[in-house]
């Protein structure tokens, strides 16, 4: 009795032993990251918005400082989701860049370059001259289409912003689409809750009739929303919910909010800490079902390198200039990287 019940107990833990080995887990990685006015050093005629970033401009933008910071960031990007995903993010969205050949400058700075990201961009109205875009990995995200929806708030038919950009493709096998944002400053006090508010909502009608063509579609809002997740433009427009458990399948989860909650932030101002970087996914990106892709956690890549070490600025991202002084630094945002994960059979 005593052998048939150690054979019996050795063929379970044998059968659950094989059914763990037959089911492991992919991880996929995306993000957003603000670049900091990432401008060349060119005069470019139809953009008053560079002429700060020359170098005869009042921060003397030099070549040399130029090639410095797209090394600087090309270390960032490459150091990004490494490590839990060792080909880093499958997308990551970007924001404050002057134009498409300073994304071309970056993706072939190394250690970046090694790495074979392409590029989605569009110019935007923007009255500075920054866009957003995308960088995308093609081993590991499919494109498919792309699109920029342009900021329009009928009450304010003059006011320019950055347009929003649809990145759609493939990632884990599944239909995926990144939208990817930079909303309207918070220059004007809480008057300018205004033009958020109304980014926000064509952010939601692009990823709602993403939605209604297919329900089954992955959507991963992106951005720096020049506002907190607890913000009217992301709570209430938007309606990104603050807990997962809150969340409909058609809804939106703003995978930022917990962090927020936690003290964490992507920015600091005065000794304030923001989460202005924000990532929210659709509803259907959550579950316990892990035969498709499913959300497994974010974070704020918030690493030492990237902080200010000394200074009335400690702690705060390590930026490009101080005033109007060049101190050899990153952003003065933080990365925001999530993480999906689905089984691999």
């Amino acid at each position: 009795m005593n052998k048939r019940f150690i054979l019996l107990a050795l063929l379970i833990v044998f059968t659950l032993t094989q059914s763990v080995a037959q089911t492991r887990l992919g991880v996929y990685a995306a993000g957003f990251y603000n670049l900091e006015n990432l401008f060349d050093t060119e005069d470019d005629p139809n953009n008053p918005g560079d002429d700060e970033f020359l170098p005869n401009g009042p921060y003397s933008w030099t070549p040399e400082k130029y090639h410095q910071k797209l090394s600087n960031i090309a270390k960032v990007i490459a150091k990004l989701a490494r490590e839990k995903c060792p080909g880093g993010p499958a997308i990551l969205g970007v924001s404050e860049v002057e134009n498409r050949r300073v994304l071309e400058d970056l993706v072939k700075t190394e250690p970046l370059a090694s790495m074979g990201y392409e590029i989605v961009h569009y110019d935007s109205p923007d009255r500075r001259g920054i866009d957003v875009a995308c960088l995308y990995n093609p081993r590991l995200f499919t494109l498919l289409s792309s699109k920029a929806y342009p900021f329009f708030m009928p009450s304010k038919p003059n006011y320019r912003s950055r347009d929003q950009l649809l990145v759609s493709g493939l990632l884990a096998g599944e239909s995926f689409h990144m939208i990817v944002n930079h909303w309207p400053s918070r220059y004007g006090g809480d008057r300018s809750s205004i033009y958020r508010e109304a980014a926000a909502a064509i952010t939601k009608h692009i990823a709602d009739s993403i939605h209604a063509a297919d329900p089954q579609a992955k959507v991963l809002i992106v951005g720096d929303m020049n506002d907190d997740p607890s913000d009217k433009s992301t709570k209430e427009v938007l309606k990104a919910r603050r807990k997962a458990a809150d969340t409909e399948p058609d809804g939106y989860f703003n995978a930022t909010w917990p962090l927020f909650d936690k003290g964490i932030g992507s920015l600091c101002y005065q000794d304030k800490w923001n989460l202005y970087d924000q990532l929210i996914i659709s509803g259907n990106l959550l579950g316990k079902d892990l035969s498709t892709l499913k959300f497994w956690k974010a974070e704020i890549f918030n690493r030492d390198f990237l902080t200010t070490q000394e200074g009335k600025r400690k702690g705060y991202p390590w930026r490009t200039f101080s005033s109007n002084t060049f101190i050899n630094g990153y952003s003065d945002h933080f990365p925001a990287l999530i993480y999906f994960v689905k089984e691999i059979r």
